[in-house]
């Protein structure tokens, strides 16, 4: 599985800034609202050590990490959900994204506009949230009107639970909240809440863009962002957009470590982007290895060895038999495949395992 996060925000917020810090296209960045027409698409490797040494010790011929890819759409303002603006045109673009990325002014430059006339990025939240949220009702009501008549007269169960979940939907919608506060009742309502791909229903990251001085500790336009998300399960990024993508464009290593050195920062934030998307999302790595090849694939945290070999290619969960396991500690101790299992080191797993993060796995199949 590929993770897929679409970037969110007023105009001239730093998203476009922070796509090109993260993502390996290059966006347009200006200082004027809707510099961003088209969406801009990009993919940034998932940062891991762990894969390093599995290369260094594998000498594989093809190294490939996992993957993010990053959609950065036109600014929202108010009534774009209406038509407002350009933004409303490319909600669809990030209608299939696994997260939200909201990105929030938390700097003051007079040089730079802002589309409302001052930073208050509660504020700022509040407008988007909101756009989303009635992009959202107008989905809800629309669906409710063609699985009605299902649920209510035609005595079909399965249209009948998605009537109810998406009733409680309008219910929290209409009120004010996002979709993400109704909580799926039973596994088969969560999996029917993730088929409606509402936007509110995502997991978000608030992206708190700062200046270059505050970019270690944050300041208070991000203390009152915290406060604001306190009673949200969500995740907070504070980073200096502007010169993280100046240091992203660096070819040299130590000239990119030295600018990090003097924002009092060990990880550029595109690296803590990722690894913050991976809590938000309860997500984990395992791991291939072997001299044709070396590669990191995503899972969510309570797969079980079938559905991870299922990412590999769905006839490896048709057919599962068995994986064998290496343990990632265990692997780089013994260096070979061979050595670990003289050491008694594999396991041998079935269907129930839960995969760890950091496996080593060999999956054995039949179809």
């Amino acid at each position: 599985m590929s993770l897929k996060c679409g970037i969110v925000g007023l105009p001239n917020v730093g998203k476009s800034t922070l796509f090109n810090c993260i993502g390996s296209g290059k966006a347009q960045s200006a200082n004027f609202p809707f510099c961003t027409i088209e969406p801009n698409l990009g993919c940034i490797n998932v940062p891991d050590r762990r894969l390093e040494v599995l290369a260094d010790i594998c000498k594989p011929q093809r190294v490939i990490p996992a993957t993010v890819e990053i959609v950065d759409i036109a600014g929202l303002v108010k009534g774009a959900s209406k038509g407002e603006g350009l933004g409303n045109q490319f909600l669809a673009n990030i209608r299939e994204t696994d997260a939200i990325l909201h990105v929030l002014r938390c700097f003051d430059d007079p040089n730079i506009v802002h589309v409302d006339g001052s930073v208050d990025p509660v504020r700022d939240m509040e407008v988007v949230e909101t756009e989303l949220q009635i992009k959202d009702l107008d989905t809800v009501t629309a669906r409710l009107k063609k699985v009605e008549k299902q649920a209510t007269t035609g005595g079909d169960k399965d249209a009948r639970k998605l009537y109810n979940l998406l009733l409680r939907y309008k219910s929290a919608l209409e009120s004010g909240k996002s979709c993400r506060t109704v909580v799926p009742e039973t596994p088969e309502e969560a999996a029917l809440a993730k088929e409606q791909f509402l936007l509110t229903d995502k997991p978000v990251m608030y992206v708190c863009n700062v200046d270059d001085a505050s970019a270690a500790a944050g300041n208070r336009y991000v203390d009152a962002v915290r406060e604001a998300v306190r009673d949200e399960s969500a995740e907070i990024l504070v980073v200096a957009a502007r010169t993280e993508a100046e240091i992203a464009e660096m070819d040299s290593y130590e000239d990119r470590k030295m600018f990090l050195d003097e924002l009092g920062l060990e990880e550029s934030g595109a690296v803590r982007l990722v690894r913050g998307a991976y809590r938000l999302l309860n997500l984990q790595t395992f791991f291939t290895a072997g001299a044709d090849e070396c590669r990191a694939w995503t899972i969510n945290k309570g797969d079980k060895a079938p559905r991870a070999a299922g990412v590999i290619h769905t006839d490896f969960e048709k057919g599962f038999i068995r994986a064998e396991v290496i343990k990632y500690e265990d692997f780089v101790k013994y260096r070979t495949e061979a050595a670990v299992r003289a050491a008694g080191k594999m396991g041998v797993e079935g269907k129930d395992y839960v995969v760890q993060d950091g496996d080593i796995i060999h999956f054995l199949f039949n179809v």
